[in-house]
């Protein structure tokens, strides 16, 4: 018989990060097995497969991941105590019964997955509530960054109800991802990486406040011209990459560094630029000629920039609050290396579409590399997140 004490005593429940970022690298690995198989026509789900991969990587990878490294860091940006453990669980209890109700509908009810999704927006709702709640209650003189990331947490909470009821009214769909990658997921992590990266790199960097709200108008307009007609935002998109190139040049980060901990942080930031720049050049290609590269540009951005960055803060936060020693092993070196691979195979596969080679070779290749990186990450880190367990050296 289960002890209800131990069980609620449990260490993986110690910290907020460590049930947040196991379910959002667990999905990693099991959604985009799943959306290979609906892909393929190996098994048939109530929604498009091009649906659920959407909203797999947007609200069941990077919104529990970021909620946990949010739940564990925001409280200190705002110089408050510990958000409690009773108000996370709620949180996650949601995301984890959201996440069951969603996949069982999958393969049986419609109405189920769209009340999965609900949960989860509940979640996430709560989420945002319980990091208002610090902001409101801080003494700290400059909030500008928690003010940017409830911000974005907000039109998060938008999007994901705009993707909602796009299952219903389709031409929502497209409008509702824009929003949902450029002022949610992007905003959010451009804006925590502006105060932790500097951080991390042992450097100082005064925010450029009027450059970052420039850049914040041009993801407004890209999504607003992308919104009118696809492809269209290609002089936006050389605008930000060469503003956040700027940025990026202006901070000055010793790169390259000897630290593995800290330059896949880096490696991470300069995608962004790649990713805008790449966006541009085959968006006027599309425009010219019609040929597909099957969204290089927001596959650049969420696999270079946010999953990088996912994987560079993960496994820092996973190894430095679990008592292991704040040094990166043979492993994770490994992972950091790996995950550019994902990179640069999801790029060939965008090639391989746009130059009519092999498709089906280059996309079965691009998800196993892809599963290969979250299932090493898992196999690495599950006993640290659960157990405590120390790392071997």
């Amino acid at each position: 018989m289960v002890n209800p004490t131990a069980t609620q005593n449990h260490f993986f429940f110690s910290q907020p990060h460590q049930p947040f970022f196991l379910l959002a690298f667990f999905n990693a690995f099991i959604s985009m097995f799943l959306f290979m198989l609906m892909f393929k026509g190996v098994i048939q789900g109530e929604i498009a497969s091009s649906y659920y991969h959407a909203y797999s990587l947007l609200f069941l990878l990077f919104t529990p991941a970021f909620v946990g490294f949010l739940m564990t860091t925001f409280p200190k940006f705002s110089q408050m105590e510990p958000i409690a453990k009773r108000e996370y669980m709620v949180v996650f209890g949601l995301f984890v019964l959201g996440y069951a109700v969603l996949h069982i509908g999958l393969f049986f009810s419609y109405t189920m997955v769209t009340l999965g999704m609900a949960l989860i927006l509940l979640g996430q709702i709560e989420a945002g509530h319980i990091l208002l709640r610090i902001y409101r209650l801080s003494k700290v003189e400059n909030k500008e960054d928690q003010e940017w990331i409830l911000v974005a947490m907000g039109v998060g909470i938008v999007a994901h109800l705009l993707f909602i009821v796009s299952i219903w009214l389709p031409s929502l769909y497209h409008f509702s991802i824009q929003v949902a990658i450029y002022l949610y997921l992007f905003l959010l992590t451009f804006t925590i990486a502006q105060r932790m990266v500097p951080f991390f790199s042992h450097i100082v960097v005064q925010k450029h406040r009027e450059r970052f709200k420039v850049i914040v108008g041009l993801l407004v307009l890209h999504i607003l011209l992308e919104s009118i007609q696809p492809h269209s935002s290609f002089l936006v998109d050389l605008l930000i990459a060469h503003l956040t190139g700027r940025e990026l040049m202006r901070w000055k980060l010793p790169f390259p560094n000897p630290n593995p901990l800290v330059w896949v942080l880096h490696i991470a930031l300069f995608w962004i630029p790649v990713a805008f720049f790449l966006g541009a050049i085959t968006n006027i290609m599309a425009l010219a000629s019609g040929v597909n590269f099957l969204a290089v540009d927001i596959h650049t951005l969420l696999l270079g920039f946010l999953v990088t960055i996912l994987i560079g803060f993960g496994t820092r936060v996973t190894i430095g609050h679990s008592g292991n020693e704040m040094k990166a092993d043979k492993w994770v070196m490994l992972l950091f290396y790996w995950t550019q691979v994902v990179v640069v195979m999801r790029l060939l596969t965008s090639i391989a579409v746009a130059s009519g080679w092999a498709f089906f070779t280059f996309f079965d290749l691009s998800i196993t590399v892809w599963l290969v990186l979250f299932g090493l990450w898992l196999s690495r880190f599950f006993g640290v997140l659960v157990f405590g367990k120390k790392l071997v050296k």
